[in-house]
């Protein structure tokens, strides 16, 4: 199975760079322009990928039904479910053309699902003491190895660690630790694209065929739809065979060629911009055109536009599964058999653009402002970032590579062995970061999310970040990061999820 998962990809690698692809998403019939007369094929029909690894290599928003790839309709057979809430505007939400969030008279926010006392509360010792108890509970409860959580405010900063870096060796958690940051690099991803719009080199509204050639729909797709998971497009965490490849060779060094060539071996899901759907061929699709409109390997692109920019000197993109030290060992049961293994090493290449980059606390907490209020773009480009649109978690928007969940605006990241969550609340200039070295749910939810909701509901009672566990009796997509696969979920009622790596508004505040 891995031999044949290779031999294809890398025949569908070489074919992309000369061949037009042009899918028809109602009747999976796919035309070859090839100089000659175009000969209908029909492609086989979609190879559901197993639920243990499905969960893995989505994203954190998977967990919610906001991450990975979830198919319309019904779920094909074999694939991890959810069922969330479908998420539409209504009269509490945003309209679709709505900011997603601005500032109110009074400080607070306007934003969708913005809910009352929308403050933090000060880190007095009485706080520190509650945030103490309510990680230790978590960390004991979902037996996490170990979490790092840093809270920056005016008012003040707590930052802790809890539990251990390496089971084995039994070695403590400390803050300075670098750790796998799964879809988080999904916000990197999409800012160095919105940098190139700045910079007029490409826009918004253009499709990815500009740029690209063999992508499914190339013509209609924008590049604005591929950034708010739009598009329609297969996520390739899905096929069977990329996650057989995986599981069977998690050291493999995958290209981006061969991760598209996983995805456009199926039918598209839907019309662009009809519906929503976490997909990490999206985000791997934009890091092919950054590459190519910014003329260098993407990693270099990031360092120059976004990562020096922003003063993050411990974020790095990795080609590899070097994993700068010191770092955390992380511990996942994405496996075959379903056990508990060490997945530090473990190479994040199938993530690309969408999950395999590292960080630390101190540079995440940095990210989540800027990100959230625009540093590094012009107002108008920001503005087009957080225009919201409904994802399929309730209180849950997506923009151009951003969430808007619960007043918190960032993104989640998930990936074997590590979790993110990396948020900001405008209404008080208040910065989450939540790191741990695994990925392994706990009745259904996601650990990270465990920890941002237990923090949040001590520190800023009125603005409670919570993303949807799975339902009773299944298991929670994960993503984030992906970089595990991750799942995610369509707008309609009910999704299948998949393997994804588990989301910023005008700046409301430039403080």
């Amino acid at each position: 199975m891995t031999n044949r998962a290779t031999t294809r990809a890398t025949t569908r690698a070489t074919t992309r760079a000369t061949t037009d692809l042009t899918t028809r998403a109602a009747t999976g019939v796919t035309t070859r322009a090839t100089g000659r007369a175009a000969t209908p094929r029909r492609r086989p029909a979609a190879r559901p990928a197993p639920a243990a690894l499905v969960l893995a290599l989505a994203g954190l928003l998977a967990s919610a039904g906001c991450s990975g790839g979830a198919s319309t309709g019904s779920p094909a057979a074999g694939a991890v479910t959810a069922v969330p809430a479908a998420l539409s505007p209504s009269a509490s939400g945003p309209t679709p053309t709505a900011t997603l969030l601005s500032p109110s008279p009074t400080g607070g926010s306007s934003s969708p699902g913005a809910v009352a006392s929308p403050t933090a509360l000060p880190l007095t010792p009485d706080v520190t003491s509650r945030l103490d108890a309510a990680i230790q509970r978590v960390l004991t409860e979902a037996s996490v190895p170990g979490v790092i959580v840093g809270l920056s405010t005016p008012q003040g900063e707590y930052l802790k660690a809890f539990g251990v870096s390496d089971k084995v060796a039994g070695t403590a958690m400390v803050t300075g630790l670098n750790m796998r940051i799964g879809s988080e690099t999904k916000t990197f991803t999409v800012t160095a694209l919105l940098r190139l719009v700045d910079q007029g080199k490409v826009g918004l509204d253009d499709p990815v065929g500009k740029y690209l050639t063999g992508v499914p729909n190339g013509g209609s797709i924008t590049l604005r739809q591929l950034a708010d998971m739009r598009s329609g497009l297969f996520p390739y965490t899905q096929d069977e065979d990329f996650v057989t490849a995986l599981q069977a060779d998690p050291q493999r060094q995958f290209t981006p060629d061969q991760l598209l060539a996983y995805a456009f071996d199926h039918p598209v899901n839907f019309a662009p911009g009809a519906e929503f759907e976490y997909s990490n061929t999206n985000t791997v699709l934009l890091g092919q055109v950054i590459e190519k409109v910014g003329a260098r390997p993407l990693g270099d692109f990031l360092k120059k536009e976004v990562f020096d920019p922003a003063d993050l000197g411990r974020t790095v993109f990795p080609t590899t599964n070097a994993f700068p030290q010191p770092h955390a060992r992380g511990y996942t049961d994405q496996t075959a058999d379903g056990k508990v293994t060490d997945a530090t090493d473990w190479n994040p290449s199938w993530g690309w653009a969408a999950g395999a980059m590292i960080s630390d606390q101190a540079d995440m907490r940095k990210w989540a402002k800027v990100l959230a209020t625009g540093t590094l773009l012009s107002p108008q480009t920001q503005a087009q970032r957080l225009q919201p649109q409904p994802s399929a978690a309730p209180d849950t928007w997506y923009g151009l590579g951003v969430f808007y969940n619960h007043g918190w605006i960032g993104h989640n990241g998930s990936l074997p062995g590590y979790q993110t969550v990396v948020v900001y609340l405008p209404s008080a200039q208040a910065s989450l970061v939540v790191l741990l070295n695994t990925d392994i749910t706990f009745r259904g939810s996601a650990p990270s999310t465990l920890f941002a909701k237990a923090i949040t509901q001590v520190v800023s009672p009125g603005n409670v970040y919570d993303l949807p566990s799975a339902p009773a009796g299944g298991e929670e997509p994960t993503a984030s990061g992906s970089a595990s696969p991750s799942a995610s979920a369509s707008t309609s009622a009910s999704a299948s999820a998949s393997v994804s790596t588990s989301v910023t508004p005008p700046a409301p505040s430039q403080a």
